[in-house]
């Protein structure tokens, strides 16, 4: 079964290709299933919300199941932020290096035990007949006071799993914790029966 994509972060692509390959799903972009989707507004007040405004939106207008996710941090000591900000937290959306350190002169000073924070991602397939099917899942950790590592994208060089950050991890690491690979390991569970 195809499901397109609605994104254009090639690393999120081969994320749940990587974790859904087993139930038989490609998970192909729009442009590599000769389809143009347009940039949907993320109007919503909660990751879900956004990720159902966006698998809607690709489904109607690829005529294939669409899956979307929206993710995002959320620091504690900072009440919630970055949260469905998170892409566009330093104003420009997308820019990692701006985001991230905003986010850190924003704890500057703040102690580590206090830096709790988790990733949150729901995941969202729309498909042609009307059905949709989202999932939750989350990673807890703590942000660190500076980058580690050279692997992942958006925060993950600042989000401490134990001694190390997302971006110190092989992609398969990151995917046995984070909080899509969560998200997909739970649309793994129920996608089969949802199919039949």
């Amino acid at each position: 079964m195809k499901f397109i994509i609605a994104t254009h972060n090639m690393k999120k692509q081969a994320e749940m290709q990587r974790i859904l390959a087993p139930l038989g799903v490609e998970v192909l972009t729009a442009q590599a299933a000769g389809k143009q989707l347009t940039d949907v507004e993320e109007t919503g007040s909660t990751f879900l919300e956004n990720a159902v405004l966006k698998a809607e939106s690709g489904c109607r207008e690829s005529g294939f199941p669409c899956i979307a996710d929206d993710s995002g941090l959320v620091v504690d000591y900072l009440g919630g932020e970055p949260g469905v900000y998170s892409a566009r937290y330093s104003g420009e959306h997308g820019n990692d290096e701006a985001n991230i350190q905003k986010l850190l002169k924003n704890l500057d000073g703040v102690p580590y035990e206090k830096r709790t924070a988790r990733f949150v991602c729901s995941v969202c397939v729309c498909f042609p007949d009307g059905r949709r099917l989202s999932v939750n899942g989350k990673c807890e950790g703590f942000i660190g006071f500076e980058k580690h590592g050279d692997n992942g994208f958006g925060y993950d060089p600042v989000f401490m799993v134990g001694e190390k950050s997302f971006a110190e991890l092989s992609a398969e690491e990151k995917d046995a914790l984070s909080h899509r690979g969560n998200a997909l390991r739970e649309l793994v569970k129920v996608l089969p029966d949802y199919l039949k």
